[in-house]
């Protein structure tokens, strides 16, 4: 074994990062060779494929080693407090600011601190970031004075920034000054047999917690997980380790056991972060949400042709409803009060519902204004979706936003605009 690996190895068992998959090691290998400078760092990768690891490897092979090591992850902090969170404030400064308070940045003086999320920080808050990364200084919020602080600073993103940059949303000088070295973590469907390596240290481990024989994996079953793409990467195999050791009764897992345990993302109602197969980046949520309703749409869709179809051959209406009989089956006509509207030659004498005739042109005509009102509906099927994640979650947002697959300082900044405290 040649002496980089032998450092390769030696710097797994120190953090604990399992597995042997050649884009872990190349990722832990360059932040390694980093580490003795003071260069600042860009680390991507996924949500939960480990990146805050990394940054504290960075740090802990420094010449900063002995400093303070901070980890913030700023889609947590709400957009009105970041700046005071990061660069402090004065007394006065803003309603509650009653005493003055160091930033982030001025109690790390000669450490490291680790911005998580990067891609979420306000444009504000780049612009005071990039002076410090630029001039190593920065300004209290209600203050004049100038201070001065000696900070590397590590950035990791699970969003493509070079696209934020691209649509505004992040700045480009600030992007060139956080990318002077990448590291790319890669996420856990692309480290092989890592997967069955990282299951059988956490069932170990949690056999070990709750005293229980630690769970096997049969050749079927080992399979299967080894196929599963794991989108919340290491942080979702291990919870799926801790539930299987404490729920099953069988301390050998069949396939079909396995199998119960392993969401299927096909029928899964939550929305999900997709990706793009031409370039794999992060779609945001608004386009998430472009594809729900673009679904509810088609779908929507279908039943205006049909109704369309219907009223355009009026002489065929039973005909037509025969038809597509089974599209209708969900529909309640049997309730005296509701009122549907159709062809005439579709009325009978002992039909349950009241028959409410109609100009066809007018009726088409509405169909059309439907379709055009119904593309400006996204802000209410938005805020619609928010309600119901709060609601489900008792108002709590961390767990709201998990389910909206945003962030929580996105989702705190929605429900400021949609007026829902």
């Amino acid at each position: 074994m040649s002496n980089l690996n032998q450092e390769i190895q030696s710097i797994k068992q120190r953090f604990g990062i399992i597995g042997n998959a050649p884009a872990l090691n190349h990722a832990i290998q360059v932040a390694m060779q980093v580490a003795a400078t003071d260069m600042t760092v860009l680390i991507t990768g996924e949500s939960g494929s480990g990146k805050e690891s990394f940054s504290k490897i960075i740090h802990s092979l420094s010449a900063r080693k002995h400093g303070k090591f901070i980890a913030i992850n700023c889609g947590a902090i709400p957009e009105g407090t970041i700046d005071s969170e990061l660069f402090g404030h004065e007394k006065g400064s803003f309603t509650g600011a009653h005493e003055s308070r160091k930033g982030y940045f001025e109690e790390t003086d000669g450490g490291t601190i680790f911005l998580d999320e990067i891609g979420e920080m306000p444009l504000g808050t780049q612009a005071r970031l990039l002076r410090v990364l630029e001039n190593k200084e920065f300004i209290r919020v209600g203050s004049s004075k100038v201070q001065k602080t000696d900070v590397r600073v590590i950035a990791a993103t699970n969003v493509n920034l070079y696209e934020a940059v691209q649509r505004g949303k992040f700045r480009e000088d600030l992007y060139y000054r956080l990318n002077t070295v990448p590291i790319y973590v890669p996420p856990l469907r692309e480290r092989g047999n890592d997967i069955d390596l990282l299951f059988r240290k956490f069932a170990a481990d949690f056999a070990d917690r709750y005293k229980v024989q630690p769970i096997r994996l049969s050749d079927e079953a080992r399979d299967l997980l080894l196929r599963f793409r794991f989108p919340g990467n290491i942080r979702q195999l291990k919870n799926l380790a801790e539930q299987i050791s404490v729920l099953e009764q069988e301390r050998v897992l069949s396939k079909d056991a396995l199998a119960h345990y392993l969401p299927d993302s096909k029928m899964s109602n939550l929305p999900a972060v997709l990706k793009d197969k031409g370039n794999n980046e992060d779609i945001s949520e608004r386009e998430i949400l472009y594809k729900i309703l673009f679904d509810m749409k088609k779908d929507m869709n279908e039943l205006k042709k049909l109704v369309h179809e219907v009223l355009q051959n009026e002489n065929y209406g039973h005909q037509v409803l025969n038809k597509h009989k089974e599209l209708f089956s969900n529909l309640d006509l049997d309730k005296e009060e509701e009122s549907v509207y159709l062809p005439s030659t579709v009325q009978e004498k002992n039909s349950a519902p009241t028959i409410i005739l109609e100009d066809k042109d007018q009726v088409v005509h509405d169909i059309e204004i439907e379709e055009e009102q119904e593309s400006l509906s996204l802000n209410e099927k938005e805020k619609e979706m928010i309600v119901k994640a709060l609601r489900k979650n008792n108002n709590k947002r961390k767990y709201a936003a998990q389910d909206l697959g945003i962030s929580e300082r996105t989702l705190y900044r929605k429900i400021k605009e949609y007026g829902l405290e």
